[in-house]
């Protein structure tokens, strides 16, 4: 497995595609693992250098302690690409892969192409709300919230109809480091990006789910009326669009970084 020793974490990473095409960095959503994007290397790599990694505290990257910020997570990032001589980017994030996103455009706008945000948010509130998750899962582990989590990332029907997506998802989430998970939430909690993102120059678009719980429609909609030229297109799905709209969801970002 391939690793990055950064300054204080060490990162695990994926790379696919042929080594001439240009890079597009995946970011994982809060609980998930690189293994989220698995439905999408096939398609993307064919045009793309895919370049996953699993975030701070998640799967195999190293989990340091918490608190993380949302600038901590988007200098792994940075640090990641510096490792690999990777100079301008791509980037699509899910959820807090996501609001890193942001981050990074607004901080490092030199290092994207372009710029896809899917069931994200400039802020995900109430603030409470994740420190009484984190709490909770560093006091009974993740078992405590597993099911209810994975309960929003597909959509019920969805669920029904594919029990055995459910069930890895389950253990995906259940394998994730409580104090990893805990530092994860209190970034996500204390990331507010509303009144930035407005200056977001990197061509972006923004991908929502219908059917999305945590970042409703109205989340993406709000993102793509703010952050100046921005695309929207929403998929019936709830909060792991990619993994609920695989076709569609693929073909979206593959028509916008081709454009």
């Amino acid at each position: 497995m391939p690793f990055a020793d950064l300054s204080d974490v060490r990162i695990h990473y994926r790379l696919d595609g042929a080594e001439h095409l240009p890079v597009l960095v995946l970011s994982n959503s809060l609980g998930t693992t690189l293994d989220m994007w698995q439905p999408q290397i096939a398609a993307l790599s064919q045009h793309f250098r895919v370049l996953r990694y699993d975030t701070r505290g998640h799967g195999e990257s190293g989990v340091t302690p918490g608190p993380y910020s949302i600038a901590q997570l988007g200098g792994d990032v940075i640090g990641l690409l510096d490792h690999l001589g990777l100079q301008r980017v791509h980037f699509c994030g899910l959820s807090m892969g996501g609001i890193t996103g942001m981050w990074l455009a607004l901080h490092h706008a030199d290092r994207l192409n372009r710029l896809v945000l899917c069931n994200t948010a400039a802020y995900i509130g109430p603030p409470e709300n994740w420190t009484n998750r984190a709490a909770l899962v560093e006091r009974e582990g993740m078992a405590a919230i597993t099911a209810a989590v994975v309960d929003k990332w597909l959509t019920p029907d969805f669920s029904a109809q594919q029990p055995e997506l459910v069930q890895r998802l389950q253990t995906m989430l259940g394998a994730t480091s409580p104090s990893g998970y805990a530092a994860n939430c209190l970034a996500v909690r204390d990331s507010d990006l509303r009144a930035e993102i407005q200056r977001i120059q990197t061509p972006t678009l923004v991908i929502a789910g219908s059917g999305d719980i945590p970042t409703p429609p109205a989340d993406g909609r709000y993102l793509a009326d703010t952050i100046p030229g921005a695309r929207y297109t929403e998929l019936y799905a709830a909060h792991l669009s990619n993994l609920q709209q695989v076709e569609g969801f693929t073909q979206a970002v593959l028509t916008f970084l081709g454009s």
